[in-house]
């Protein structure tokens, strides 16, 4: 994983996983190290189902960081709605709901989109996870000597 500038980094991205960390970051590149995680947020109450809510930047998460991480779809899912939507402009609150109020909640072309790519990613993520967590466990491996 390279070395990031901890000033630049979201709230929370450093408690994720090492794997998590930088399954995102080979996927989605600096940008997902600068997204903010938000434990045990108000903001996903007003989602009765949802483990999480996006904003520009940002995750609401209803459990902790921990909890999110445990479901590399959700995370997928989550960090796509913020980098590849909210932050190129496609994705707004006005166009959210009104997406939302025309097709409802599973079928608005927010969600169709953020489904599609973690179904067409997620098993890429599971193999950048297990490289990330591989290398940092060899960063983190004592050397062995032998002597002859």
């Amino acid at each position: 994983m390279s070395q990031l500038n901890p000033a630049h980094l979201g709230c929370g991205f450093n408690r994720l996983p090492t794997s998590v960390r930088g399954a995102l970051l080979a996927l989605f590149g600096e940008a997902a190290a600068r997204v903010e995680l938000i434990e045990r947020s108000w903001r996903v109450r007003w989602h009765p189902r949802a483990t999480a809510t996006t904003r520009p930047n940002r995750i609401y998460l209803r459990h902790t960081i921990e909890d999110f991480a445990r479901d590399p779809a959700v995370v997928l899912h989550e960090y796509f709605h913020v980098l590849n939507q909210w932050r190129p402009g496609r994705l707004t609150r006005l166009r959210y709901v009104i997406e939302w109020l025309r097709r409802g909640y599973l079928n608005n072309r927010f969600e169709i989109e953020a489904r599609e790519f973690e179904a067409a990613n997620l098993w890429h993520f599971h193999r950048l996870m297990a490289r990330a967590g591989a290398a940092a466990s060899a960063q983190r491996a004592p050397e062995r000597h032998v002597d002859a």
